[in-house]
């Protein structure tokens, strides 16, 4: 395919390369071979994404149709374009998963797991459903009136409701109008309710809450008739805009944007299938959305559908083989991290090791009388997190713990505002970071007191410090006490925290200032290798790649005669295998069990490879917009590593899709044995003392 063929686009689009995204995330949904309660936590994730990109991205494109905007991006599209297609993109995923979900039903019906309407329940189940309702549902519940009194209430961002529509029990013929009110389903309660069943019955039965109150709507309404009962969800703009140079207390900007939120504007509007007419007609006149309404055939916001697999009990067959994380085994054998971290540096591989490998470092730097000061960044940070008592202990022992915490980490502002109050009350000195950028850069420094010296002990990560993530997603973590690394983790958390300038860096590379280039110049020295018949290789793995000018770049380094290998898992806007631009160049993406989440950059340069991690994906916020961090991975044993599991995402031909010059993918098919990546790579054992071996 020629790009005359592609309408002259050099790029895919952002947005679009997202939905293909999440369609992606939807076919494992839908795979016959992915086991039934992992297929509905897919479901559940499909979900969460498309709530997240409309209440950002689609909301973002609708405020520049509103204000006029109509300048094409350098994809070619311009808001009013890519919202037809993003609309009409959305709606038929949506479609696919309702029916997706229909079918799982079935198949979990099969395996005595069902969803049961009130109609169906037994005898005991109803009684058991009556005394649910009036002891626990029934007091939260709030019925809100629509009329000439009482206005339209808040309707919160991502809740669902019942729109209920009613006519009064005694006939007024001077009133031939119906009544309207609303009830909010209780975000506090579970989505979904246990029945109970016969003691040797193998069923295990659910209702969902909006059944127990749909049925038990008329208690809430006495003295009149409900003529219809059905469930509608809003959508708000859920961006945050932040004068972070005229807010005298970035904290409390924070925490009033947050307030604003809940009045964000209206972006799409789900309602029930058959929704009585009188009840769509107050809706859509109260959100004006008529351009963005999802008629929805089944439950709106099918995320519960994440909690199901521990809710139900047992049917071991029905999930993915557990896979404990390993503590690392360079710790095992000696507990103690410095005399460890003194001899060689130590790779830790996410979640195929235990992440509590940070936290006990931690821990030991806190109880260590020569431990000095202890110093790391926080961008997303699990509810129940180990590492705020971890630092809060250090803080209390006489440390000199200073902490990054990054107010700004969308959906996860709240969290970490309550964290840094509470690392302040322990005495940490708690940093907002830097006005205008978001502090990503993955972190952790140690300084130790060991004679006359002071020795820095480093941990970098591709991923968040976050103990529930690291269970999650495939994440690098790499412990290091290398003098030039150290020496530039010092000089970035001066930067950060005071008014320091660094202008030369030994060995990290840090964005926005500096990692863009460095990248043009690592690309353009393999360009040159191969232009002279050295050999010339790139392998990167990521995210997100959306800047243009790195998209050029690697365009030019294919035209060069570099090969060039990208592992993607979501936005991909380069158009790989174009004649004349991109031949040398393939896309692949892995979408698994796990969340693919590593940055891992590894360049030839003539037969000398270079290996980097990062924190940053090559997306233009990371590059110009972030704090982000770039390392080098000096040591042989621990780069070779990182290689193989490069190798290993590059071999994968049963969960990798391909992606194609129109922005689709494809399954990869060929004659080897059949190897997944993330189930070939939990013997960790066997990675770390075999290295050269993973792909024999």
């Amino acid at each position: 395919m020629t790009l005359t063929e592609m309408n002259g686009s050099r790029y895919l689009n952002r947005d679009l390369s997202w939905v293909e995204f999440n369609r992606r995330v939807l076919q494992e949904a839908k795979d016959p071979s992915t086991p039934l309660l992992e297929r509905a936590k897919f479901l559940s994730i499909v979900s969460s994404n498309l709530d997240e990109f409309i209440s950002v991205r689609l909301a973002g494109i609708q405020d520049q149709i509103r204000a006029g905007y109509s300048k094409k991006d350098f994809t070619g599209y311009t808001p009013a374009g890519l919202y037809k297609r993003l609309n009409s993109r959305i709606s038929g995923i949506v479609a696919e998963q309702y029916r997706t979900f229909r079918d799982l039903s079935r198949q979990l019906n099969k395996e005595n797991i069902m969803f049961l309407n009130y109609e169906d329940l037994n005898i005991t189940q109803r009684k058991s459903m009556e005394v649910y309702y009036h002891d626990i549902i029934f007091p939260v519940l709030t019925p809100m009136a629509v009329d000439q009194s009482r206005p339209f209430p808040l309707v919160h961002n991502g809740f669902v409701y019942l729109s209920v529509v009613l006519k009064r029990a005694v006939h007024t013929p001077e009133k031939d109008e119906p009544y309207f009110a609303i009830v909010q389903i209780p975000s506090n309660l579970s989505r979904f309710i246990p029945l109970p069943q016969h003691t040797n019955s193998k069923k295990q039965s659910f209702i969902l809450i909006e059944e127990v109150i749909r049925h038990h709507i008329q208690t809430l309404f006495s003295g009149y008739t409900p003529l219809a009962v059905d469930e509608f969800r809003l959508t708000r703009n859920a961006d945050l805009t932040i004068d972070e140079d005229g807010a005298e207390d970035l904290l409390e900007e924070i925490e009033k944007e947050l307030r604003k939120r809940r009045w964000g504007a209206p972006v799409r509007l789900e309602i029930q299938k058959g929704i009585h007419p009188y009840a769509l007609e107050m809706l859509e006149e109260e959100f004006e959305v008529t351009n963005s309404v999802f008629e929805i055939e089944g439950p709106l916001d099918l995320s519960f559908l994440g909690k199901l697999s521990s809710a139900v009990k047992g049917n071991p067959k029905l999930r993915y083989p557990q896979i404990e994380p390993v503590y690392p085994i360079e710790f095992e054998d000696d507990d103690n991290f410095f005399k460890v971290l003194k001899e060689k540096d130590v790779l830790v591989y996410h979640p195929y090791e235990s992440f509590d490998a940070v936290t006990d470092f931690i821990l030991q730097a806190a109880e260590d009388p020569m431990v000095m000061a202890i110093k790391m960044t926080l961008y997303r940070v699990s509810g129940n997190s180990p590492l705020i008592k971890a630092l809060a202990s250090a803080a209390e022992s006489g440390k000199q713990v200073t902490v990054v915490v990054e107010l700004k980490a969308r959906f996860d502002e709240e969290r970490n505002i309550a964290w840094a109050r509470t690392l302040e009350k322990a005495g940490c000195h708690v940093v907002y970071g830097l006005i205008g950028l978001k502090t990503h850069a993955k972190i952790l420094l140690v300084v130790r007191q060991e004679g006359r010296d002071l020795k820095r002990y480093v941990h970098i990560g591709t991923g968040n410090y976050n103990d529930t993530t690291a269970r999650l997603y495939t994440d690098i973590g790499l412990f290091t006490t290398d003098t030039a690394i150290g020496e530039d983790a010092s000089e970035l958390f001066n930067l950060i925290t005071g008014y320091s300038s660094a202008d030369r860096w030994q060995a990290v590379t840090p964005a926005p200032t500096d990692m863009k280039d460095k990248l043009f110049s690592l690309i353009r020295r393999e360009a040159e290798h191969a232009a002279a018949g050295r050999p010339a290789k790139i392998i990167a793995k990521m995210n997100s790649l959306s800047n243009q000018e790195m998209i050029d770049e690697l365009y030019d380094a294919s035209q060069a005669g570099v090969n060039i290998e990208l592992i993607i898992r979501g936005v991909c806007c380069l158009r790989p295998g174009v004649k004349g631009m991109s031949e040398l160049i393939t896309v692949r993406s892995i979408i698994d069990r796990f969340l693919e989440h590593s940055r891992i950059y590894y360049f030839e340069n003539g037969g000398k490879p270079e290996v980097w991690i990062s924190s940053a994906d090559w997306m233009t916020r990371n590059l110009t917009r972030r704090l982000e961090l770039m390392c080098p991975v000096y040591k042989e044993d621990t780069r070779d590593t990182i290689v193989q599991i490069l190798l290993l995402s590059l071999a994968d031909n049963v969960k990798a899709k391909r992606l194609i010059q129109n922005g689709k993918y494809e399954a990869i098919t060929n004659d080897h044995q059949p190897c997944r990546s993330q189930f070939a790579a939990s013997d960790i054992t066997m990675w770390k003392n075999y290295p050269s071996s993973i792909l024999n």
